[in-house]
């Protein structure tokens, strides 16, 4: 081997060292985020009028932390179930009420943010108002926490009523004493909704929707929230007063999981 070989040699592996060096010191890049088919739109591109207070973009729920894929408090769906919220909405409008949404798409890592919460057997925050009478240790086979959510398919709402004119409500301030989810509805936290008996997301068999102890006004704001709703398409859970279907689902099979945000949606509103 020649002198001058030698050299190019160890040249050539000194440059292929460094370059080495280089990608191994380099950070790794971020795995993009999904996006959303685009069969997805906000609800406040079909109906601006709908209320919308995503919970799960705030503390005051039943984890009692904002959720994990939360990044906006955003109600997306598919574009059917929107229309259909939209013709509900008409009305009833003309009868004195509005829809208001608590939660719409739910990507899968809230899921599982929940999954992880619910396995925490210490964590025992929200208790009070949310599952009083629940031991933690039953709310995988009581059916409250599950791995997989229909939300995630993108169809699925949950949801109630107001009666307008609709009324001011406090924010939810963390730490401030907590009351049970089905105490009377001058005593819970204060919603703007029509009383249904429970608050939204009560872990309480007072909350399926036909409950035989749910009676007068009560039953009456429940119905109303129903016969609107299945009359358009959508199926009620009956565990949930508040959780809605709209079939046939555009995405039966699919457990999607992009984040609750505009930029979700790649352009559109």
């Amino acid at each position: 081997m020649t002198r001058l070989s030698a050299v190019v040699r160890g040249l050539a592996t000194a440059v292929a060292a460094l370059l080495a060096a280089t990608a191994a010191s380099a950070p790794a890049r971020a795995k993009p985020e999904p996006t959303a088919p685009r069969d997805f739109v906000t609800l406040n591109s079909m109906d601006p009028t709908i209320i919308q207070e995503i919970r799960y973009f705030t503390p005051h729920n039943f984890v009692g932390e904002r959720v994990d894929g939360y990044q906006q408090p955003l109600c997306i769906l598919t574009r059917p179930a929107a229309e259909a919220l939209h013709t509900a909405q008409r009305r009833l409008l003309s009868q004195g009420y509005s829809l208001k949404v608590y939660d719409c798409y739910r990507p899968q890592r809230a899921v599982d943010h929940f999954v992880r919460w619910a396995k925490d057997l210490d964590d025992q925050t929200m208790k009070t108002e949310f599952y009083p009478n629940v031991d933690k240790t039953r709310l995988f086979a009581d059916g409250y926490i599950a791995e997989k959510s229909g939300h995630s398919r993108g169809s699925t709402v949950d949801l109630t009523l107001v009666k307008l004119p609709a009324k001011p409500t406090r924010p939810y301030r963390p730490g401030q004493p907590l009351i049970p989810c089905f105490a009377p509805e001058d005593q819970r936290f204060p919603d703007s909704s029509v009383d249904m008996g429970t608050g939204y997301d009560c872990f309480d068999t007072l909350s399926h929707t036909l409950d035989p102890r749910i009676r007068g006004e009560q039953r009456a704001n429940r119905l109303l929230l129903k016969n609107t709703l299945e009359d358009l398409g959508f199926v009620n859970l009956a565990e949930e007063w508040w959780h809605y279907t709209f079939k046939p689902e555009a995405h039966p099979d699919t457990y999607f999981d992009f984040p609750v945000s505009h930029r979700s949606l790649a352009g559109r509103h």
